[in-house]
């Protein structure tokens, strides 16, 4: 573990604990929004208060009776991201949606519920949805070949150049991995090389994580911070298509 890294996890919380009492809590950093050059397109910001009025009344009980333990995630909202993901389903209609980070499967099945029937989305990680623990996710979520999992390092230009055309087909992306300050700039460079079929929105977790600021802050493309309504810990989307 880096320097910087065990000082924020096993220091700064002795030197500078929470001020209030929570379940969790992680360090961040406010930054000035007047010299950002990447401000958000018109197309982000309507795309997001659309998303945030359809997420408003999206009813994720069927995702949420696949948590057998623990916290309801999918019923948390603003809080978590999971109604704002269907919110994004609703309001962007797209056909093809590719998620990096399959975890537990929570996202994709609450991507899937909303998506339109003949859309697909392809879900990418290194360990098998069956071996990863506490999955929702059955064999019967993937009969209908609406959803596949690729196991690929998508931070590897040989992995991307597989995929390529997979990748430059979508319309969104949902960046959900590791948030060890490496990972998710790997991601970024390479989708950077790629030339998109479609114009895609970008989404990306925990933006507000310490090992996330820089990344997200220096990413060149158009993006709008929607934390208040995904992810207490960041939610940001982006247009990927367009320049600063």
């Amino acid at each position: 573990m880096r320097l910087r890294e065990r000082v924020i996890r096993r220091v700064l919380p002795r030197v500078l604990p929470p001020p209030v009492a929570v379940r969790h809590a992680e360090y961040s950093m406010l930054f000035s929004a007047d010299d950002d050059a990447a401000q958000p397109t018109a197309r982000l910001i309507q795309l997001a208060l659309e998303a945030v009025k359809l997420a408003q009344s999206a009813d994720l009980a069927s995702v949420s009776a696949r948590i057998t333990s623990g916290i309801d995630y999918a019923a948390v909202w603003p809080g978590e991201h999971y109604k704002l993901l269907a919110g994004l389903m609703l309001a962007l209609k797209p056909k093809s949606v590719i998620e990096i980070g399959t975890a537990t499967g929570l996202s994709a099945i609450a991507l899937k519920s909303f998506m339109l029937p003949d859309a697909r989305i392809a879900t990418f990680d290194v360990i098998p949805w069956r071996d990863y623990p506490e999955t929702v996710l059955t064999t019967a979520d993937f009969d209908d070949q609406r959803l596949v999992q690729h196991l690929d390092d998508l931070q590897q230009s040989a992995s991307v150049e597989r995929h390529r055309s997979l990748l430059e087909g979508a319309d969104f992306i949902f960046i959900d991995a590791a948030k060890d300050g490496v990972m998710e700039q790997r991601f970024i460079d390479n989708l950077l090389q790629l030339k998109y079929q479609r114009s895609p929105i970008v989404m990306f977790d925990d933006i507000r994580v310490w090992n996330m600021l820089g990344i997200w802050r220096k990413l060149p493309r158009p993006r709008l911070d929607l934390t208040s309504f995904g992810h207490w810990s960041g939610t940001g989307l982006v247009d990927w298509s367009s320049t600063v």
